[in-house]
């Protein structure tokens, strides 16, 4: 009789050498049994539920069960041999070897779901009363296992989830259980789907390393992830330009003296030689508490907000590990359409955690609020107990230190939204991104519009574009401003409030329609008049987040509106912009030269073959 040693086994013969001993995870007793072969596996697990093996319901109880943990056995060399083959096979095998799989998750499904037809007889056998029945409601496994196979993740909209057994709940909270979430507040597999989609997407191959923990907002998901990060009297070295929200949770709490006390530094410049200044300066200014052991941190956003500058990410973060120090960035404007930090091929050249407000782009309709940190597995979940070689502890992760206990977790329905809109992710970019160079371009032919950021190809930081993201495309957000044609707050106002309604007025970004704001009133309040100016803000300064829309439309309203405000203090202003004819030409060779670079840079077929 087989025992529970480890073995590999011939393919198409019986087993005839011993089974491994992850057969033992399948037992309602996997942490206390005594069992050392398939059969008493199988024999203790009918007499744990008190079932007669000898009888007529036994005796196929108990030969199934003998089966399953052979079959887990299986199960587990498969996986095996997956791991050390699947890079060295070819493509068609490859495919072959998915569509296998998939059949067997039919065919594993099937018995599942044949399974439940003699237990719901013997559910309904119990003969509840209505009440009972009732308060209830229908036992789900009975009616789940068809929804395995749904198109789309299912919205699982549940608090909590049927568990096997003590033995298996157990390990479930040392995390130790992946079959077993618990309670939505810690995982929900529409949540769980989401986390590993934006894990594929944004990581490419290098997903493997790396795992995401969603939120309930952007906010949450930074606020999450700097509590799990910095300590009472460390300090925080962030770039200049960040969303307003996240400079008010950085400078007005971490930094406030009662409750973190946090030293803040912000650098201006998007280059290497910025930070390098920038760190060296901090180092100064906070010397005492350095030498008293507390650690700097480093905050980028790249694209940032509201100018859309793009930063050197790779090379600050290799300036940033060469001295030990931990490097987080929001790429929340970029999406990983247009920057994709996390696959850059030298690891010191990464972030090492990568945030998102999924409310952005990546849902691209304004219909929910998300966010997401994604991180290397260790920095990540650990289960209890356990550590790394380099000595980082299971309680030491965020999912521990943070995740699991503060409840700032996704529901199902806001996780389905995100995945829905996540489909159309590279249509809806590549259109904003033709239509933010259209439209910028057009608004620098004004000389008294200042436009800001890499959108304007005079911008300084083009270069920097040119080189960090997709075909050097600019993020679908940028600032103008109108400190050159001396326009007074009134007519600024009259004019602003006029853009709709193709310019909505609304304090968000990443929709599907062209929104504007004015961040000294709005998104950046919460900055001083000294910080406002240091981040490029001035009463005059416009914000737009470029939509999907006709770019001809967009142009023609915004030339609207100009000419029956600002034309008024100022003859001529909209004179000054391109016209007719140039319009089209410009609107034609930017839609058709972004569509032929990416055409260009598409796999070509022997590629998709390999």
């Amino acid at each position: 009789m087989a025992t529970l040693t480890s073995v590999r086994r011939p393919v198409g013969k019986k087993p005839v050498t011993p089974e491994p001993p992850a057969a033992r995870l399948l037992s309602p007793l996997r942490k206390t049994t005594h069992a050392t072969t398939l059969h008493e596996l199988a024999l203790e697990q009918l007499q744990h539920f008190n079932i007669d093996p000898h009888s007529a319901v036994g005796r196929p109880l108990l030969a199934l069960a003998e089966k399953i943990y052979a079959s887990h056995g299986d199960v587990m060399e498969l996986w095996e041999a997956t791991t050390h083959e699947l890079a060295h096979l070819p493509r068609e095998d490859r495919l072959a070897l998915f569509n296998a799989k998939k059949f067997l998750a039919f065919q594993l499904a099937k018995l599942l779901d044949t399974l439940q037809n003699p237990t719901r007889k013997t559910h309904q056998s119990l003969r509840y009363s209505n009440a009972t029945t009732l308060a209830k409601g229908p036992y789900p496994v009975f009616d789940n296992v068809t929804a395995l196979f749904s198109a789309n993740p299912v919205i699982t909209r549940t608090a909590t989830y049927l568990y096997a057994c003590s033995e298996w709940i157990d390990e479930a909270f040392q995390g130790k259980e992946p079959l077993h979430e618990i309670y939505s507040r810690l995982l929900n597999p529409t949540s769980i789907s989401l986390a590993n989609h934006i894990v594929d997407i944004e990581c490419g191959p290098f997903a493997g390393e790396y795992l995401a923990w969603n939120f309930n907002s952007g906010m949450a998901a930074i606020d999450s992830l700097l509590s799990h990060l910095v300590g009472y009297q460390d300090v925080i070295l962030s770039s200049r330009n960040i969303y307003g929200g996240a400079y008010q949770l950085i400078h007005d709490w971490f930094g406030k003296r009662s409750n973190l006390d946090v030293g803040v530094s912000f650098f201006d410049g998007a280059t290497a030689e910025d930070f390098a200044r920038a760190l060296a300066d901090t180092k100064a200014k906070f010397a005492d508490r350095l030498t008293a052991g507390r650690w700097i941190y480093v905050y980028l956003e790249s694209p940032c907000n509201p100018h859309g500058v793009f930063l050197d990410v790779p090379e600050i973060c290799r300036l940033a590990h060469a001295e030990g120090l931990t490097v987080i960035c929001d790429s929340t404007v970029g999406t990983p359409f247009l920057t994709r930090p996390l696959q850059h091929p030298d690891p010191a050249a990464r972030p090492d955690f990568v945030l998102h407000s999924y409310t952005k782009d990546l849902t691209g309709h304004g219909t929910t609020t998300a966010g997401v940190v994604i991180g290397r597995n260790e920095d990540m979940f650990l289960p209890k107990g356990e550590h790394t070689h380099a000595g980082k502890t299971w309680d030491d992760t965020l999912f521990w230190n943070v995740y699991y206990v503060k409840g700032a977790f996704l529901d199902s329905d806001k996780a389905f939204e995100v995945l829905t809109g996540m489909k159309t992710l590279e249509l809806r970019m590549l259109k904003k991104c033709i239509n933010t160079a259209i439209f910028a371009r057009w608004l620098a032919s004004n000389p008294l519009v200042t436009v800001h950021g890499p959108a304007n190809p005079r911008d300084a930081n083009a270069a920097i574009a040119e080189r960090i993201a997709y075909l050097g495309l600019p993020a679908p957000l940028f600032t103008i401003d109108l400190e050159k044609a001396l326009i007074s707050r009134e007519t600024l106002e009259r004019f602003f409030d006029s853009l709709a309604p193709m310019f909505g007025h609304m304090v968000s970004l990443g929709q599907s329609n062209t929104l504007v704001l004015c961040p000294a009133l709005t998104s950046h309040s919460e900055l001083g008049e000294d910080a406002l100016r240091e981040a490029g803000i001035t009463l005059t300064t416009i914000r737009i987040a470029v939509g999907d829309e006709a770019p001809r439309e967009i142009i023609g309203d915004f030339l609207t509106a100009a000419r029956h405000t600002l034309d008024r203090e100022h003859p001529g202003f909209s004179a000054k912009f391109m016209h007719g004819a140039a319009i089209d030409r410009l609107v034609d060779e930017v839609y058709l030269d972004v569509h032929r670079r990416h055409a260009a840079a598409q796999p070509r077929f022997a590629e998709c073959l390999k």
